[in-house]
């Protein structure tokens, strides 16, 4: 287990290399303009676009570039320049908003997309399992952008139970916290509970007709332990590197939108603001933000993988 954890890590860390080489490649090498006057923003001016030239080494080679670029990153260099503004600060801001954003959604999303999954599965074909399909399928054509504002039409001004915009840490105030919080959430995950419960339900309905489930129950065991011990247990597997993909898309894609319609101080905020603004500063920091959380994420989920089915890290020391 140990040595496919190291493999894992080794192979997060070249990924997170070349994604770095892309970042440095889409906005430094590839447009057909001078970077420094793109880094510089709108309306810059000439001394500036011949500071930024100088302060990135431009007139270097691409290699050395690269270099400077990733120093930027790590030594907390990284600036926007309209207004000079620390993009690894602004970003370190905004992370626990928007993990807070992520990671409650996220578990509203996996407990209702299990249990409503299981009971779909338990009642196939039923009443019950006709409904949960429609609703699944409603939950899952409906997008962010038109769920937000119909959420915040009757919660915050019609019915008036939720604020609608803002983010208050949960140190300075919990209650104030999880209020402006309510919304984000259900915005969010009303998009994957469906997906998950049919994803859980036909998983289930496979497992159900593998031979050691009927020898369970030839066993003398209760339908409720067959169903919990064996079924559920051998269906949740795929599941969890669905979440992973989906949480790590959560804090790099969609809580940006969120985040922006709900005006919710997190990165996804700043960087819709940076990508209104065309500040490519800040859009290459979040990019490089958003790349670790996905590929760590995902490195976590493989290793979780492997703990649950030791075929996983059997297969991967055969190679």
């Amino acid at each position: 287990m140990l040595r496919f954890i190291v493999r894992r890590l080794i192979g997060m860390v070249i990924v997170l290399f070349i994604v770095s080489i892309l970042v440095f490649l889409i906005f430094n090498v590839i447009p057909n303009s001078p970077p420094a006057e793109r880094l510089a923003g709108k309306n810059a001016t000439p001394t500036l676009v011949k500071s930024i030239e100088e302060e990135w080494g431009f007139d270097e080679s691409l290699p050395a570039q690269y270099v400077t670029m990733m120093k930027k990153v790590f030594t907390n260099e990284l600036t926007s320049y309209s207004p000079r503004v620390s993009v690894d600060e602004r970003i370190i801001e905004g992370i626990p908003a928007t993990l807070s954003l992520a990671v409650g959604a996220g578990l509203i999303w996996l407990f209702w997309g299990l249990v409503l999954g299981y009971l779909s599965a338990v009642r196939a074909g039923g009443w019950l399992d006709k409904f949960l399909t429609g609703f699944a399928v409603a939950g899952i054509s409906i997008p962010v952008f038109l769920i937000a504002p119909v959420l915040i039409y009757f919660f915050t001004y019609k019915i008036e139970i939720f604020p609608n915009a803002g983010y208050v840490p949960i140190t300075e105030d919990p209650s104030e916290w999880f209020m402006h919080l309510v919304l984000p959430w259900t915005t969010i995950a009303i998009l994957s509970i469906g997906f998950y419960s049919r994803v859980l339900r036909s998983n289930m309905l496979d497992v159900m007709s593998e031979d050691y489930v009927r020898t369970a129950r030839a066993k003398g065991l209760s339908e409720r332990q067959v169903m919990m011990r064996h079924v559920l247990r051998n269906s949740l597997i795929p599941i969890i590197t669905l979440f992973g993909l989906d949480f790590g898309a959560t804090i790099a894609g969609t809580a940006i939108i969120t985040e922006f319609l709900f005006s919710y101080e997190g990165v996804g905020l700043y960087a819709a603001e940076s990508i209104a603004k065309l500040e490519l500063p800040p859009i290459m920091g979040v990019t490089l933000y958003g790349a670790f959380f996905v590929v760590a994420i995902n490195a976590c989920v493989d290793i979780a993988y492997a703990y649950l089915d030791p075929r996983v890290r059997l297969g991967a020391s055969a190679q």
